[in-house]
């Protein structure tokens, strides 16, 4: 089989849930699991899924991975529109553990600083900085930086420039409060996003 065309989102029997090789990759993908960093955070994951599995909420689920990994400080990225949220989350995170917090909009720069196209041309708009929340978590020194509600895109630089492992709590859905598989769940939105209606 052709592996980069390949589309397990178009199967029909999920072989691999019975322990199928569909591509022949097990060996080479077990190898991926071999470094420590990997191999304990993977644990910790499936820890969690088997002890929790649909009794725990996804933010109670982080707090129970992040005491599995012995983490003691956590990183919490938000976007300035989920501020109240995110003094909720930092709160509850709290209660367990050291929580360095950072906004979108830290350090204040310019989108056209960087010719960036802006929202309203006519405005001054400050740009998000997602390479900048990753940097302040970064010298902070967090062990595990949870996203909540960073632009897509912006999600994307700042897993790329975290040391820590980034986990997401929120995403953001500007037009589904939050909700992004509302545009797969409600066929009227799906029609609308070039899906097939129901």
């Amino acid at each position: 089989m052709d592996k980069s065309g390949h589309q397990c989102a178009r199967c029909d029997d999920y072989q691999c849930r019975e322990g199928i090789d569909c591509l022949g990759a097990a060996d080479s993908h077990r190898e991926l699991y071999e470094p420590a960093e990997i191999a304990n955070l993977h644990r910790a994951a499936s820890a969690i899924e088997a002890r929790h599995y649909c009794r725990e909420t996804r933010l109670r689920e982080i707090v129970l991975f992040a005491r599995e990994m012995k983490f003691e400080h956590i990183g919490l990225a938000f976007c300035v529109g989920l501020r109240e949220e995110a003094r909720v989350i930092e709160e509850i995170f709290s209660q367990d553990f050291k929580v360095t917090s950072v906004c979108c909009k830290v350090s204040g720069i310019y989108k056209s600083d960087y010719d960036f196209e802006q929202i309203d041309p006519q405005a001054e708009e400050v740009m998000c900085n997602p390479a900048g929340q990753a940097q302040v978590l970064n010298d902070a020194g967090t062990q595990l930086n949870v996203l909540c509600g960073l632009c897509v895109g912006h999600d994307a630089v700042f897993g790329l420039v975290s040391k820590a492992p980034v986990v997401t709590l929120i995403v953001k859905d500007r037009v589904l409060a939050h909700n992004p598989v509302a545009a797969v769940y409600c066929q009227y939105v799906r029609r609308s996003q070039g899906g097939e209606s129901a």
